[in-house]
């Protein structure tokens, strides 16, 4: 990663989540990732959606999850009805308290600027996670500051499990652009509604090597908890 200047900022944008090994490789090594490369029946890049109009907090389609962390609490909105897969995924996670005394292990402050959590426990011990699932960064959503997104292994689109990262700035080179590994991006599934001071705050916490991972936070900033409340 030290070297990327020296490559471009698309191939870059692939692969800045390299690091990310071992909960993206959970699940079944017998059982391989989903397959699909796009929307059903498409024969090209899936026409960029315009944003969902502001939902209530009854939506069912749009649940929310509250996430207690050392720092403090925010709440996140899922979008079921773009990305019904991911946020399947996501709640099966919170349900089975997954998310529970992990960290947010990597703190990107310059471009595409973002905090990474689900795969760490406190001691970087890695989170193992379950069967991979198709990747639904085509669904029109951005990553825009505040999302929400799920990470993946920069050479298989459809290889996210428990990683996720909230953007800290809008980051279109981390969008859809087109069916290849390299360019199908990195699928937004929600956005913070509460609490946004305080993934500010996370965002600006000083950062250090450990390890195999880079800009780990100095001080932990653990996530005690993500419950779902509607």
């Amino acid at each position: 990663m030290r070297h990327a200047l020296k490559i471009s900022l698309a191939y870059f944008a692939a692969m800045f989540l390299a690091a990310v090994v071992g909960c993206q490789r959970g699940g079944d090594a017998n059982q391989p990732a989903a397959a699909v490369n796009g929307p059903a029946g498409a024969g090209g890049p899936a026409s960029p959606a315009e944003p969902a109009p502001p939902k209530s907090d009854q939506d069912p389609s749009h649940p929310i999850v509250q996430v207690e962390t050392t720092l403090g609490t925010f709440k996140i909105r899922l979008d079921a009805e773009r990305a019904a897969i991911t946020v399947d995924n996501f709640l099966n996670y919170v349900a089975a308290k997954h998310y529970d005394d992990t960290i947010f292990h990597e703190i990107r402050s310059e471009y595409p600027k973002l905090i990474l959590g689900g795969g760490y426990a406190a001691n970087f011990t890695e989170k193992k996670g379950r069967t991979p699932i198709r990747n639904e960064a085509h669904n029109g959503l951005k990553n825009r500051r505040y999302t929400v997104a799920m990470a993946h292994q920069p050479d298989n689109e459809d290889s996210a499990t428990c990683h996720f990262f909230i953007n800290l700035s809008d980051n279109t080179v981390l969008d859809y652009k087109d069916r290849t590994p390299q360019g199908y991006g990195y699928c937004v599934f929600g956005e913070v509604v509460e609490g946004v001071d305080i993934v500010d705050k996370i965002g600006q916490a000083p950062v250090h090597d450990v390890g195999k991972l880079e800009r780990t936070p100095v001080e932990t900033i653990a996530i005690k908890s993500i419950r779902r409340i509607k």
